[in-house]
């Protein structure tokens, strides 16, 4: 089918989107609304000894102002991705504070103002009065016992500790191990920066007090029920959440913030509607960031150099307050440890860990990139240290495909997979044995080359259930009502494809409908890699009852038998003639109804899907100078089943984009003394570009999940989970190589490669 599963179909939002056509909250900005600013706290840690706001309420334009103490009605920020059995210390995230900020940036007043000049004018004229306090930025300090404490009263900064697997099963493997690899790795602290800032836009409605919010998200559903039921404490139905276009999330738009909450309160007290859009500044420290784990891992091996245990300890930097998911996200990765390896015994302990930074939640991958980059550099270091070549020690270690479906030691259960096979086929493409060619023409030269590779699997496609409604219109067309939230994915591609596969429609004719609690009954909206999975199944229930309704009747119309009605190329036709009719002939029958026309399927995952692929990286390094190209790049990936291969290629190369950024050039750095975030700006904070990025060859080497119908595993994500281990190893590969150096640490960037090149020189020299 030319627009069905699989076909290259090209994105339809792109036209608007390459047009500047597309529209963002801070586009929908009416003229008359009010504007508002946050007032943000200048110290790591602090107590409040006074907020003096008369004269900036005063102010010429200053509409409201709001404090800690005007709004003490309001619940604290939850925290609802706890794991079960784990006990978490409470550490509430008021709205605003009014007593102890506790990082730079926390959120002390709301500014409303008939501009947005005004609005900052007033918020500077705001004076509160501090008394600092000792603060702790690096969450391995932290766990220290003389650390300040985050939350007073309390013994330490460990907010939970959790434990994952059989940890006598272990101790008894290392016990008898005939050799142990040890390393201890940094993901750092990373700043999400999707182009598209938040921002909300609130209205009153004043004849029956319904609060509407406009707001960019990743579902509109959950962004509403939390909001309103543990934070403005209100009946669901008094508010309604809209979600235009959306211009990146990766995790960190999936639930409320405070802004929503204060926005809400400011149009309802006001009577007017009030609008606050971040700048970018605003991003940096009022949004969540990502990752930010210290895990030190070590590898039990036997005399064959078969995996025997896996011992990991995970530091996991939770910021200052639990925000929404932020447990769960070490928790999510820490299953996946074990990676695409048979490890009979493996043992985890989490220990999520306060301070005084912003808090930490999900971000693409949200753990599983985490846990890739920990168990492939291990893997790496022990093929290393043992002498063995990387391929041959992960080949030798490998599930095999036909010990599918496979419980892993920490409880996942990967239904399939053919490791080895996307293994060779990427060594394959990347041209492996010709390297010792490439590298000596690199050394000639003065550079010094490293090739590496790094195999994953992560879970994901359990956000759900998802219900796809479909409306066959009077126009014709088909309307598609869903509770995912498109991002910037290609959702209505997508979707339209898969209602194509059913009923023949090009995807012109084909409208997905998101983003509006009021339109759409319920939502799980989109987060790990499950939009396809859960709402691309449900769509496609949805799909084939559509269209067994559509050919009964077209053949009452056509006066035939419904299983001689085919649809194709558009139209509903008797198979084998030219007797045809419409769809907008159909939906305009005397047999139709709306409550007919009008059909629901709903998907519940049962289970996780499992991606998993390998990617290999090739490194050239200017010893020099500490400059660092990557030269070559090669994805081959089992994502079950291939929805739409352009969007798929879309969607892996973003992800490979910011695996290497964080590989290479992202860091967030706080300043240690001060508690100050050093890098929040655009300029201090590197992000890729263009030139930074290699050509990119990507395949897909299929195995059919069983999880779902469709058979697809998800691939938001997996771009991101299998980049930066696969590039520090190719780094590290190089500087092995060619001066016996072990490791580095993230970001592998020029400065870091040549001091770390220095530093060798140095110590070879004492």
């Amino acid at each position: 089918m030319k627009f069905g599963l699989s076909q290259a179909v090209t994105r339809s939002e792109d036209q608007a989107f390459l047009r500047g056509a597309g529209r963002y909250v801070a586009d929908l900005v009416p003229g008359d609304a009010l504007r508002a600013v946050v007032l943000r706290a200048p110290h790591a840690h602090a107590r409040i000894r006074a907020i003096e706001a008369a004269a900036a309420r005063a102010m010429r334009g200053v509409r409201l102002i709001l404090t800690a103490a005007d709004i003490a009605d309001l619940g604290p920020l939850p925290c609802l991705g706890i794991p079960r059995g784990v006990t978490v210390a409470s550490s509430p995230c008021p709205v605003l504070v009014g007593d102890v900020v506790r990082y730079v940036g926390d959120a002390v007043a709301f500014v409303v103002a008939d501009t947005l000049d005004r609005a900052r004018d007033a918020a500077e004229a705001i004076v509160v009065d501090y008394a600092p306090l000792p603060h702790v930025v690096d969450p391995a300090a932290a766990v220290a016992a003389d650390a300040p404490p985050v939350w007073s009263g309390r013994a330490g900064n460990v907010a939970y500790t959790q434990t994952l697997g059989d940890a006598a099963a272990t101790e008894k493997a290392f016990a008898k191990a005939a050799h142990v690899v040890e390393l201890k790795v940094v993901n750092q602290r990373l700043v999400a920066n999707y182009m598209d800032t938040r921002a909300v836009t609130a209205s009153i409605d004043r004849a029956d007090g319904r609060i509407t919010l406009t707001l960019g998200s990743q579902g509109s559903h959950t962004v509403r029920d939390i909001l309103a039921g543990q934070v403005l404490r209100i009946p669901p139905e008094r508010l309604r959440v809209i979600t235009p276009d959306v211009g990146g999330g990766f995790g960190t738009k999936l639930f409320p913030y405070r802004e929503y909450a204060l926005a809400a309160v400011a149009a309802e007290r006001l009577g007017r509607t009030v609008s606050w859009v971040a700048d970018r500044a605003d991003h940096f420290v009022g949004d969540s960031h990502g990752r930010a784990n210290v895990t030190t891992a070590r590898l039990a091996l036997d005399g064959e150099h078969r995996f025997l245990a896996l011992d990991v300890d995970m530091i996991c930097d939770m910021g200052a307050y639990l925000s929404c998911f932020a447990p769960y996200i070490p928790f999510a990765g820490a299953g996946l440890l074990p990676g695409v390896y048979a490890l009979p015994a493996c043992h985890v302990r989490i220990r999520g860990v306060h301070t005084n930074t912003v808090p930490v939640d999900a971000y693409r991958g949200a753990g599983r990139p985490e846990a890739a980059f920990v168990i492939e550099r291990l893997v790496d270091t022990a093929a290393r240290d043992l002498g063995i070549a990387p391929d041959d020690l992960r080949r030798k270690n490998f599930i095999a495909p036909g010990a599918m479906p496979y419980t892993t030691a920490t409880g996942k259960v990967y239904d399939s997979g053919d490791f080895a096979a996307h293994m060779a086929r990427a060594q394959e493409i990347a041209d492996w044995k010709g390297f010792a060619h490439r590298s000596k023409t690199a050394r000639r030269h003065g550079k010094l080359r490293g090739i590496a590779l790094a195999t994953y699997v992560e879970a994901c496609g359990t956000v759900g259930p998802e219900t796809a409604t479909l409306r066959l219109d009077r126009d014709g067309v088909v309307t598609v009502l869903i509770g995912s939230q498109s991002t910037g994915q290609g959702h209505a591609t997508a979707y339209a494809q898969i209602v194509a596969e059913h009923l023949g429609l090009p995807p012109s004719r084909v409208r997905v409908v998101q983003g509006d609690t009021d339109v759409i009954a319920t939502g799980a909206g989109t987060g790990g890699s499950s939009s396809i999975p859960c709402g691309g199944v449900a769509v496609d229930g949805a799909a084939q009852k559509l269209a067994e309704v559509v050919k009964a009747i077209a053949a009452d119309a056509l006066e035939a038998a419904p299983a001689d009605i085919e649809l194709a190329d558009g139209v509903v036709r008797i198979a084998g003639t030219d007797c045809t009719i419409s769809f907008a002939g159909v939906a305009t029958a005397p047999a139709a109804t709306p409550a007919r026309l009008t059909v629901a399927d709903t998907f519940r995952p049962a289970a996780a899907t499992f991606p998993n692929g390998t990617h290999v990286a090739e490194v050239e390094i200017d010893p020099e100078t500490g400059a660092i190209e990557i030269v070559r790049y090669v994805i081959v990936d089992d994502v079950g089943m291939t929805l739409n291969p352009l969007l798929l290629e879309g969607q892996i190369h973003g992800g490979v984009a910011q695996g290497i950024g964080q590989a290479l050039l992202e860091n967030t750095v706080y300043d240690a003394d001060s508690g100050q975030l050093v890098t929040a700006t655009l300029q201090d904070y590197a992000l890729p570009r263009a030139g930074d990025l290699p050509a990119f060859t990507f395949e897909t080497r299929n195995v059919r999940c069983t999880a779902n119908p469709l058979g697809v595993k998800g691939a938001g994500e997996a771009g991101t989970i299998g980049a930066a281990p696969a590039v520090i190893n190719a780094v590290v590969d190089a500087l092995w190589r060619a001066h016996r150096i072990r490791d580095i640490d993230m970001p592998a960037s020029p400065q870091a490669i040549w001091a770390t090149l220095r530093e060798h020189a140095r110590m070879h020299t004492l």
